[in-house]
């Protein structure tokens, strides 16, 4: 590593550097509350897959752009999170050159294949927008040759991270995985990075106003940590301090954990293959599969139709009233 770079960059130093830790007690919270985020997150995103995975009527293309969120939070809690909680237990970074360069390697591709969201904004737009357009743009053979693409280009894009990071060993706090070439270098991947994968998919859910609610936390969530990452990349010191660590990778984290919980909200289908899901326990693992495998919700396939009819028919042929207007056909819905 040149001499002049410093280890520990926003996206690889410990939550409680040794340096200028206020004490146990910070140490202890801030571990406690991002292991707490990392673990919600985890186990949401695992159900998202899951659910996606063995429910048939989850086969959708909107779904499949879901698993590649769900597949990219995953990445950055097991890649981010969890490293930075038990070097912060250690007190000392306590995994070596390879590891300093995969866990970097797979932070990057993580927080990056977020930019999933711009391709399901898109699709949303398409949906909702130009329904007769989505029959045949729509589709889960595109859907799944999308989201190849995005996790393919990411991969090797962020393949320039095995380059530009290192383990140094002449710092006052002991191993730390930093920069390794001339600082001059990061500030146009960064400023890249906040451009494509950030910018970027905030202007493409501007085009409606449905996509607020799942696009609101990404940009809210990801702003302290993406905007840290651009302007230390421009400065002789880095701002490095403890308690802004932790806000940044804190809501970093977050974005990651809250958004299982945005889709089984914003979702009946969501909600009930979730609570299905919750109910394996009791019904053994090989029963619990076959049942989500062949699940059908009557709650979501039953048209207004089907309802007026049955609630006309419990009611009496006096109760009766006026068929409802067939609905505009939707594609790919949650």
């Amino acid at each position: 590593m040149e001499s002049g770079s410093r280890p520990g960059s926003p996206s690889t130093v410990p939550l409680a550097p040794s340096e200028a830790v206020p004490g146990p007690v910070y140490k202890g919270v801030s571990i406690f509350l991002v292991l707490l985020v990392c673990v919600v997150g985890i186990v949401g995103n695992a159900m998202v897959v899951l659910v996606v995975l063995t429910t048939q009527d989850m086969q959708t293309p909107t779904s499949c752009y879901l698993v590649s969120l769900a597949l990219a939070d995953l990445t950055v809690l097991v890649a981010a999170g969890l490293p930075s909680v038990s070097e912060s237990l250690a007190g000392q970074r306590v995994y070596g050159h390879a590891s300093c360069l995969s866990i970097t390697y797979l932070q990057y591709l993580g927080i990056n294949a977020s930019c999933s969201i711009l391709v399901f904004t898109v699709e949303r737009y398409i949906a909702i927008c130009h329904p007769m357009w989505a029959q045949t743009v729509c589709t889960m053979t595109r859907a799944k040759r999308v989201v190849v693409g995005v996790w393919g280009t990411t991969s090797v894009y962020c393949l320039l991270w095995f380059f530009l990071v290192d383990l140094d060993a002449g710092g006052r706090q002991g191993l730390q995985c930093g920069y390794q070439v001339a600082r001059s270098l990061y500030p146009p991947i960064y400023l890249l990075d906040f451009t494509v994968f950030f910018l970027a998919p905030l202007l493409a859910a501007t085009v409606t106003k449905m996509l607020v609610v799942v696009v609101l936390p990404f940009a809210v969530l990801w702003m302290p940590y993406r905007m840290l990452v651009l302007l230390n990349s421009f400065m002789t010191e880095p701002f490095l301090d403890p308690r802004v660590l932790l806000f940044c990778h804190t809501c970093m984290y977050a974005n990651s954990a809250v958004n299982p919980i945005i889709y089984s909200l914003i979702s009946q289908k969501v909600r009930a293959a979730f609570q299905r899901l919750c109910q394996c326990g009791a019904e053994g693992p090989q029963r619990c599969m076959a049942g989500l495998s062949t699940a059908s919700y009557s709650v979501d396939r039953e048209t207004p139709q089907k309802a007026q009819t049955s609630r006309s028919e419990a009611a009496g042929p006096q109760a009766a009233g006026p068929p409802l207007l067939e609905q505009r056909p939707g594609f790919s819905t949650i």
